[in-house]
């Protein structure tokens, strides 16, 4: 670590970075307008209105001016105003953006806080910033750090506001922090699903037909049709049933719901059909509750495990779409148990157990769980706050789960965990929910005859194992950067002949696989044969079935494996064996 930084706090240090960088982009540009430059994770960013628009060459020359701001040692000074005379002093030196953010803190009548930076024997600032704190005492001690990425953003994340430049940047304690994060970033940028995708042809999203609405080419499909066979199989081995519910719905629905009142700006325009109004669908839950109501409910016929792969479509702003990550149409694994009060325990159980069976099976064994408890204004009574809080507890600790309680973390309406996974690369990914919901049942008068011949509410729980199947695949993609475990791989094998003289044998081959319901193609081109080694490693999949004279005497077939690179001769019969492993 650098002696200078290696004591020091690492948000704070950060933060102390973003400023010298805003610092530095004055001396560039001195008619820059300043927007925010919060900490991130793993970094930090600032926001500017700018007379040009950046280029990337840009950033190493202001790197080098931060540089000489850091080794000028400068102290970090804080001093507060009155908000008004705050207000002047911003407009005075043009800081638009800055006066904005003051003038909303008039109202609750808070002294205002400024950063000036002051060379170490003087007393004239050589910069002041709007800033609430903290900052390290000296720019000397500011690690190394990086200006990453130049990105556009809306002031105050507002499409109605001006665009502004962002720059990203990072910073660490020691030169060896900073080069493994930075070769994790470059990792990552080979591992992107958005780039994977296009070079695997497994989906795209063509924004000319609708942006952020996902197409999935046939080896996408092949994949998306393996994980939900898979799902199949394991929520009916689970005691779950599969229903299937419509798109769309009348506003009265959405009206109980209270989709119409909090939710209405996400939800797409509604349609007029037989002079009703009808929504397209943002959730399935008011659907599941339909069939609920259809008829009497004893509880004898509880719990009710009700699962769907459903589609649904909400509104999210264009900047904000990233590939299969944030779209506008994806499709939830989404379930829905409804139960006793007395059951709800042993289902959270089930529902935490089966969901890490879920994760293991995908290759993911980095877990940690979430658990968020009752906000200040909420639904529901204490009691079942309290018991659902609970139940989530005892599950996490039964299955031997490392978590963190993020108080007053859940939603108006119940307590839930969040299980996060973490990927190849140590990133955590937000996944699986397990959300009580004390609100809908109430809405939509869900009711059960207890033993006692009485009606009584059930618990309700939401349940979306995978996330979306769309998000599920770009996390996926990512974490095995395209080259799929075998029995998710859209194409297992490819039969490639050395030859034209051995094409017939290379058909005979992969007519057999197929019949033993192995995913295969075949390369009888005319290509060189390395030309098309390279191309089934470039596809990367798993295994390459080379075939010439002497496969063909011994009727044998000679296998290189992706994964290990290395080459064995074999029967037929000892590779769909390898294959079914």
């Amino acid at each position: 670590m650098s002696k200078k930084s290696q004591n020091v706090d690492i948000e704070s240090m950060r933060h102390s970075c973003s400023h010298v960088l805003a610092q530095a982009v004055l001396q560039m540009f001195p008619e820059a307008k300043l927007g925010i430059g919060p900490t991130i994770e793993n970094g930090f960013y600032y926001d500017f209105d700018l007379p040009r628009t950046l280029i990337p060459e840009d950033l190493p020359l202001l790197e080098k001016k931060m540089k000489q701001i850091i080794k000028q040692d400068q102290r970090f000074v804080k001093r507060e105003e009155p908000g008004k005379r705050a207000v002047e002093f911003l407009n005075q030196t043009g800081q638009k953006y800055k006066a904005e953010l003051v003038k909303g803190f008039l109202s609750a009548g808070e002294k205002i806080s400024f950063y000036e930076n002051v060379m170490p024997q003087g007393d004239k600032p050589m910069f002041v910033d709007l800033c609430e704190g903290p900052h390290v005492e000296r720019t000397g001690q500011i690690g190394p750090f990086k200006l990453m990425k130049i990105a556009g953003a809306y002031w105050r994340g507002d499409e109605k506001n001006p665009m502004l430049q962002r720059i990203y940047g990072t910073c660490f304690h020691s030169r060896e922090e900073l080069d493994a994060y930075l070769k994790q970033i470059e990792e990552a940028k080979r591992r992107d699903h958005r780039k994977l995708g296009e070079e695997l042809d497994l989906f795209n999203t063509y924004e000319k037909a609708g942006a952020g609405l996902v197409y999935w080419h046939p080896k996408g499909g092949r994949v998306r049709s393996i994980i939900e066979d898979f799902w199949k199989k394991e929520h009916f081995k689970n005691g779950y049933e599969i229903v299937y519910t419509p798109h769309i719905g009348k506003s009265w629905l959405w009206d109980t719901s209270g989709h119409l009142e909090f939710y209405k700006e996400s939800m797409y325009s509604p349609m007029e059909i037989d002079e009703d109004e009808y929504f397209v669908r943002p959730m399935n839950c008011p659907f599941h509750i339909m069939m609920y109501n259809h008829r009497i409910r004893s509880y004898r016929d509880l719990p009710m495990r009700w699962a769907e792969l459903g589609t649904v479509y909400r509104y999210e702003p264009k900047g904000v779409l990233h590939g299969l990550l944030r779209v506008r149409g994806f499709t939830q694994d989404d379930a829905h148990i409804i139960c006793t009060p007395e059951q709800i325990e042993d289902e959270i159980l089930e529902v935490l157990r089966f969901s890490l069976e879920m994760w293991k099976a995908f290759g993911f064994e980095d877990i940690k769980a979430y658990l968020a408890t009752r906000p200040e204004k909420a639904v529901g009574e204490a009691k079942q706050w309290n018991q659902a809080i609970k139940s989530l507890e005892k599950a996490v600790k039964a299955e031997k789960l490392e978590y963190e309680i993020d108080e007053g973390g859940g939603a108006f309406y119940g307590p839930k965990i969040d299980l996060k996974i973490k990927d190849a690369l140590g990133r955590e990914w937000q996944m699986t929910t397990i959300q009580f919901d004390f609100n809908l049942p109430e809405r939509f008068d869900m009711t059960y005859v207890g033993e006692d011949g009485k009606d009584h509410r059930p618990y309700m729980v939401h349940r979306a194992l995978l996330g979306s199947l769309e998000r599920f695949f770009g996390v996926l993609i990512e974490h095995y950067a395209g080259a799929f475990p075998v029995w998710l791989a859209p194409v297992q094998a490819v039969v490639i002949s050395v030859s034209e003289k051995f094409n017939d044998y290379a058909e005979k081959v992969a007519a057999e696989l197929k019949e033993s319901d192995v995913r295969v193609e075949i390369d009888n081109s005319d290509l060189q044969l390395g030309k098309k080694i390279r191309n089934a490693e470039m596809q990367k999949i798993p295994f390459m079935l080379v075939v010439g004279e002497k496969e063909v005497k011994d009727k044998t077939v000679a296998v290189r494996d992706y994964a290990t690179k290395k080459q064995k001769v074999m029967k037929m019969k000892a590779f769909m064996k390898l294959v079914e492993a």
